[in-house]
């Protein structure tokens, strides 16, 4: 488990105090440029890395000089809209002399609950990585209400790494691990170098919400190993203040890592297959040999679509005698997938009024 050498996709979690200098509101930029080095070291093998980073708000009440204590939310949201400017530079800038380029992606937590969103989101991730662009993913705190609040990204990074299938979520923390009772409180507690299962003994050690040393408290980090694990993707909770910290992890650093429940794409295909679908897709023969070959449907390859679903909902692929072939989930309505049923992708433009994607269900939404 220690060994990040094999990671084929790779998010981690950076906590606000990780960026930013309590005492004085600004940027750790030395830290950031050492993280920026372990980045490109990931990269460098040939791994996906997803940066989910706090911060922003941190950033900008520093730069609006508002003071020390709880924020009114009005405050907070604008300090979150400076802070994000800043936040995406400041990557931007410790990337670049490696070669790497940054893009920002705001999301909030209840992206992932609707389905249309998530496919958005997990197929701009899946475009940015492609491209090789390190996403740097923040929750969308300038119209958060209730969100804003410490300890959501934690979450939110283990949704995105379920979003885009990763294999590793790293959350850098202040504190070095997960133990069985809060170490500063209890000098005797014992840090567990692995846990195989969370069981209900795990989850009473985690106690409340704000009983951890870092701000977001074990709670919310065992929400996120639930989460993480139970999509295929190992978790490890480390000490992230130190320089290169996914260095010193694969060097064996303090940690506590989270088996995973078999792998990321394994899991996401008996979530596709559980799902109840909404509607038949029927395929020719030529697209059927084609999924066989575990290509993408195509719309050049769809005779007929029936029921009524939107985007993201999942729907039946059926072959031609009436063979059932898998599922997927469609990355367009019921209403559009007819009108482009047969038509090839260069030609979706002319019929919809827009250019769409080129696939009607992605092979990485598919079960067969």
């Amino acid at each position: 488990m220690a060994a990040l050498s094999t990671a084929r996709r790779v998010v981690v979690k950076i906590g606000s105090a990780l960026l930013v200098d309590r005492a004085t509101a600004s940027l750790r930029g030395d830290w950031l440029r050492a993280l920026a080095e372990d980045v490109a070291m990931l990269k460098g093998r040939g791994a996906d890395v997803i940066l989910v980073s706090s911060g922003s708000i941190a950033l900008g009440r520093g730069a609006l000089g508002l003071g020390a204590g709880t924020l009114p939310l009005e405050q907070s949201q604008a300090a979150a809209a400076v802070g994000q400017i800043r936040l995406a530079r400041a990557y931007e800038e410790a990337l670049a002399p490696h070669g790497i380029a940054a893009g920002q992606v705001l999301v909030t937590l209840e992206d992932s609950a609707d389905r249309r969103r998530y496919l958005n989101s997990r197929a701009t991730m899946e475009t940015l990585l492609g491209l090789g662009v390190v996403p740097i993913v923040n929750e969308n705190d300038t119209i958060a209400t209730d969100e804003i609040r410490f300890g959501d990204n934690d979450r939110l990074a283990a949704q995105v790494a379920v979003t885009v299938g990763a294999d590793h979520l790293i959350l850098l923390s202040d504190v070095d691990g997960f133990y069985t009772a809060n170490p500063v409180d209890h000098p005797d507690a014992r840090r567990f170098d692995l846990i195989e299962d969370i069981t209900p003994e795990i989850e009473a050690m985690a106690g409340d919400a704000g009983s951890g040393l870092s701000k977001g408290g074990m709670k919310t980090k065992l929400m996120a190993a639930k989460t993480a694990t139970g999509a295929g993707c190992a978790l490890a909770i480390t000490e992230g203040s130190l320089m290169r910290p996914l260095t010193a992890l694969e060097d064996g650093a303090p940690c506590t890592w989270f088996r995973p429940k078999g792998d990321p794409q394994a899991a996401r295909k008996r979530w596709i297959a559980a799902m109840k679908p909404r509607g038949r897709v029927l395929v020719d023969a030529g697209a059927a040999a084609a999924l066989g070959r575990g290509k993408s449907l195509l719309p050049a390859g769809v005779t007929e679509v029936t029921g009524d679903f939107g985007r993201g909902d999942p729907v039946s692929i059926v072959g031609p005698g009436g063979a059932g072939l898998g599922a997927g989930l469609a990355r367009y309505t019921a209403a559009e997938a007819r009108l482009i049923a047969g038509c090839r992708s260069e030609g979706i433009e002319a019929i919809l009024g827009y250019p769409g994607r080129a696939a009607l269900i992605h092979r990485d939404d598919m079960v067969l």
